[in-house]
């Protein structure tokens, strides 16, 4: 696998880790919608997921990452509709979607 794209795949782990450790151990929807600067965090990690996504697939499309293209079009409406963002999707995504992500960043990191 390239060096660049390992990279890309360490921002993507790397951001990950940092939602989780924004969030804390008791992670609660009650106080990451109250709190502005908690939900900014967690969109600027959200999309730098996004853009290293972005950035693998147009360096090799045979990259097997679950939702990429879902996972760049987040990228996209979080920072192009910033008006727009539903804390609730964002919240179903940290809760379902970044630990397979998570997954699957670690299996191809260390495939090599």
């Amino acid at each position: 696998m390239r060096r660049e794209i390992l990279k890309y795949l360490l921002d993507i782990d790397e951001a990950i880790d940092s939602i989780f450790e924004y969030l804390g151990d008791n992670r609660d929807f009650g106080r990451y919608s109250q709190n502005k600067l908690l939900r900014r965090a967690v969109e600027r990690e959200l999309e730098i997921i996004g853009e290293a996504t972005n950035r693998i697939l147009r360096m090799d499309e045979t990259i097997k990452i679950t939702n990429a293209r879902r996972i760049v079009d987040l990228r996209n409406w979080v920072i192009h509709g910033y008006d727009k963002v539903d804390d609730v999707i964002i919240w179903g995504i940290i809760s379902k979607d970044l630990p397979l992500l998570k997954e699957q960043v670690a299996q191809l990191r260390y495939s090599e």
